[in-house]
């Protein structure tokens, strides 16, 4: 979809395209907007290269897109409740993100998607990666596919709250310490509609999908563990290598991502804010 003004350079087969031209800190066109959200449909996951934003500036660009979604479960950078700080220090142990995982699945009305700004990246590593649901249902079992379909999942934020001290003894962003918020739980359909292109995706993660409906974990999990493992594969997949100034822009309704904690002893500040989705059906 490369045109005048976006040089579009797909980084693989599976998603994932370069748009090379726009300046996001400037006032774009509904037009231009527009075909920023067309290749965000095509790819599932979109790039830009050399970005220079200031917090407003991360805002504004992402307002563009829908309504934006405090995080529940994280801080967020002083001054900018929409704004997540994704930060690994030298001395932390843990990273964010690093399972495959859609993002906030826990909630009733899950994140159309994220926009993530490099601030500081290491020389090496720190790479993320995506994968396209929609071409992991699309290869499973014809058999398997119609078990699938009709069938609900309870997804749940207990991953993450379950070991809060933990996490948090090793990482720089913080989860929010509240031992008396609820868990939060959702019921979302096992393979998920896209509301604007119709295309079925799986629309299930390892963190956050406890167990199918009227069915134990314990019950779920070879099933899950299967679906997980069929989703992984490298055939449905692209990696990101990151440099400072650079911004994914990725659909949650249709993707999982993951983040490679493979640079130890070295820094890496990011800012993610995230867009507000539709109940999934």
């Amino acid at each position: 979809m490369s045109s005048s003004t976006i040089e579009v350079r797909p980084l693989t087969g599976a998603l994932g395209a370069e748009l090379l031209g726009p300046d996001l800190a400037k006032d774009l066109s509904p037009e231009l907007i527009q075909e920023i959200r067309n290749n965000l449909l095509q790819y599932g996951v979109i790039f830009f290269r050399d970005q220079d934003l200031t917090p407003e500036q991360h805002l504004n660009f992402s307002k563009m897109f829908g309504p934006l979604v405090i995080n529940p479960v994280y801080g967020s950078v002083d001054g900018y409740p929409e704004i997540m700080p994704v930060i690994k220090d030298v001395k932390d142990t843990y990273n964010i993100g690093d399972t495959w995982h859609s993002d906030m699945t826990y909630m009733p009305e899950p994140p159309l998607g994220s926009i993530l700004y490099a601030k500081e990246v290491p020389k090496v590593g720190g790479d993320t990666l995506w994968t396209n649901m929609q071409m992991a249902y699309e290869f499973l079992p014809e058999p398997l596919k119609n078990s699938l379909n009709g069938l609900n999942a309870i997804h749940s934020d207990a991953f993450l709250t379950a070991r809060t001290e933990e996490r948090n003894a090793g990482r720089s962003t913080k989860l929010v310490v509240d031992p008396n918020r609820p868990e939060l739980r959702a019921l979302h359909p096992v393979v998920r509609t896209h509301d604007e292109t119709g295309k079925k995706a799986l629309y299930v993660n390892y963190p956050f999908t406890y167990s199918f409906e009227g069915m134990s974990r314990e019950e779920s999990l070879p099933l899950l563990n299967q679906l997980y493992a069929h989703s992984s594969k490298p055939e449905f997949s692209c990696r990101f290598r990151w440099q400072k100034g650079s911004i994914a822009f990725w659909d949650n309704r249709c993707t999982m991502h993951y983040a490679c904690n493979d640079y130890q002893g070295h820094r890496r500040v990011m800012n993610r804010i995230t867009i507000a989705g539709p109940k999934p059906q």
